[in-house]
């Protein structure tokens, strides 16, 4: 009898909860599968809505992984520069099959140095940002390069979570959770990317997450420093 699938997502303050859960809801469907949440400590962690995430294990109790997954959302800002996590990530890192992410969870892996010389995936207003660890962006829902799985914006994680299920078990499998999850996109406007989106509602997006785009830059280019030294 083989061994259960390993699958992990680290939690943080502020995390966007939509980035975890929806893989979470793929991940957990998936047969014999054991689905990992782990924070420093076994305590109630804040998400960037009105849900608190418990955490099922630690950074030092957690099992060896077999996917390792970071989500995004704006408490990556403070990760990319937390050793504690960008440490347990290299350590899972090591002997993971895969090494993922959603959304903004890739810069923590690019802080960490796992995505140096990848493409990789991340929300569009982070594009920018991927080079300062020597990724290359890349603008599409789920990027795939060799090991490293990473998704676009949030709701992207739902795509990357059954790309993932479909190469660690197979198609029928991924196909199967699809249906069971009712995943049939049909979003009610043609808004949700800046390509499709209208220009007065990508400038306002753009105007309303200017402070909090300049605070990344800074603590972006503070990590990749110290990454480089």
């Amino acid at each position: 009898m083989s061994a259960p699938l390993q699958i992990g997502l680290v939690i943080f303050p502020r995390v966007t909860q939509l980035d975890l859960t929806g893989p979470v809801q793929v991940f957990s469907s998936v047969p014999g599968a054991k689905v990992h949440l782990i924070w420093k400590r076994i305590e109630p962690v804040a998400s960037d809505s009105v849900l608190t995430l418990t955490p099922t294990t630690t950074f030092a109790d957690c099992p060896q992984l077999d996917v390792v997954c970071v989500p995004g959302g704006l408490g990556t800002d403070d990760m990319v520069h937390d050793e504690e996590m960008l440490a347990f990530l290299r350590r899972q890192a090591s002997g993971a099959k895969y090494v993922t992410s959603v959304c903004t969870g890739s810069l923590v892996l690019g802080a960490a140095g796992l995505l140096k010389g990848y493409r990789a995936a991340t929300h569009w207003t982070a594009m920018d940002f991927l080079g300062e660890f020597g990724a290359t962006p890349t603008n599409t829902r789920v990027c795939i390069d060799r090991n490293r799985v990473t998704g676009g914006g949030v709701t992207a994680g739902i795509d990357f979570a059954l790309t993932l299920v479909s190469l660690l078990v197979d198609r029928k499998t991924a196909e199967a959770i699809q249906l069971r999850i009712e995943y049939n996109p049909a979003p009610p406007f043609n808004a949700g990317s800046p390509e499709t989106a209208p220009a007065e509602i990508v400038a306002s997006i753009r105007e309303r997450i200017a402070p909090s785009q300049a605070r990344r830059g800074e603590m972006i280019k503070r990590a990749a420093a110290r990454l480089a030294s």
